[in-house]
C-alpha cells in the first residue's frame, strides 16, 4: 500500500510538473518607415507604446531591429490571450486619448510608418517557454522561415521537434521560439517560423556550417527525405533587439 502510494503521489507529481501547451495568440508586426523615421518610431515605442500595450492586454514579446534594414523596419511580437481579445485590445488602444495625443505630436515633422504587415501565430508544441532575458548581454537573432512543400508541414515539424532543435542546441545555437503561422485562407498550408540567438551573427553562420555538415543531421535529413524534399524555401533574417526589448 505504501508503495502504491508513493507510485500515485510520484505520478501527480510529473503531472503537475507537465509542460503546458502555449495556447496564447501571437501576432508579428513589422513596421516600415518613411526614410529617416525610424528613429522616431523607436523613440515612440521607448517612451509611450509598449507601455500602452500593455494596459490594454497585449504583452511585449520581443522587438529587433534588422542587421541589414534597406527597408526601414522594426519587427516585434505580442501575444494575446486569444484572437477575439487580440481584436478588442487594438479597438482599445486605437481609441486611448494617450495614444491619440502621442502619435500626433510624434508625427508634426511627417508621417513615420509607410506600411504595416502582421502575421498570426501560434507557438509549436516543442517551443521552448518564451521568458523574458535575465541578463543583460545583447545577442544576435536570426529569424527563419520554412516553408514547406506541399502537405508536409508536419513532417518538417516532427523533423525539428524529435531532432533538429537538438542539434542546434550541440551546435551552439539558442532556441528561443518556434511558431506555426496562421493563414488568412485555411486551405493555405501554414509556414514554420522560429527564432535562434547568437553571439554574433558570424557565430550564427559558422554554427549553421557545423551543423549542415553533422553526420546525425545528414542522418536525419536523408531519413525525412526518402519520399521527397518536405523544405521548398528557407529565409533567414539576422537581427539585433532593441533597448526597450523584452528578449535581449
Amino acid at each position: 500500500m505504501k508503495k502504491l502510494l508513493t507510485l500515485v503521489l510520484l505520478m501527480m507529481s510529473m503531472i503537475s510538473f507537465a509542460k503546458k501547451p502555449d495556447s496564447r495568440y501571437y501576432e508579428l508586426r513589422i513596421y516600415y518607415c518613411h526614410p529617416g523615421r525610424l528613429d522616431a518610431l523607436i523613440t515612440r515605442f521607448t517612451n509611450h507604446t509598449t507601455k500602452i500595450f500593455e494596459r490594454h492586454g497585449m504583452t511585449n514579446v520581443g522587438y529587433w531591429i534588422p542587421n541589414k534594414n534597406d527597408n526601414n523596419a522594426l519587427y516585434y511580437i505580442l501575444s494575446y490571450p486569444s484572437q477575439a481579445e487580440r481584436d478588442s485590445s487594438w479597438k482599445k488602444f486605437g481609441r486611448d486619448p494617450e495614444w491619440k495625443e502621442v502619435a500626433k505630436k510624434s508625427e508634426e515633422t511627417g508621417k513615420i510608418v509607410a506600411k504595416v504587415e502582421s502575421i498570426f501565430m501560434k507557438a509549436t508544441d516543442f517551443s521552448p517557454k518564451i521568458k523574458p532575458s535575465s541578463n543583460g548581454v545583447d545577442r544576435t537573432f536570426e529569424m527563419r522561415t520554412y516553408t514547406a512543400t506541399p502537405n508536409n508541414l508536419e513532417n518538417v515539424l516532427t523533423r525539428f521537434r524529435n531532432h533538429t532543435v537538438k542539434l542546434f542546441k550541440k551546435h551552439g545555437m539558442q532556441n528561443i521560439a518556434y511558431f506555426t503561422t496562421i493563414e488568412k485562407d485555411p486551405s493555405v498550408q501554414g509556414k514554420l517560423l522560429y527564432f535562434l540567438a547568437h553571439q554574433s551573427e558570424e557565430a550564427g553562420k559558422a554554427s549553421f556550417d557545423n551543423f549542415r555538415k553533422d553526420p546525425n543531421w545528414i542522418k536525419v535529413r536523408d531519413e525525412s527525405e526518402k519520399n521527397g524534399k518536405i523544405v521548398e524555401k528557407v529565409e533567414s533574417m539576422y537581427l539585433h533587439p532593441t533597448t526597450f526589448s523584452t528578449i535581449r
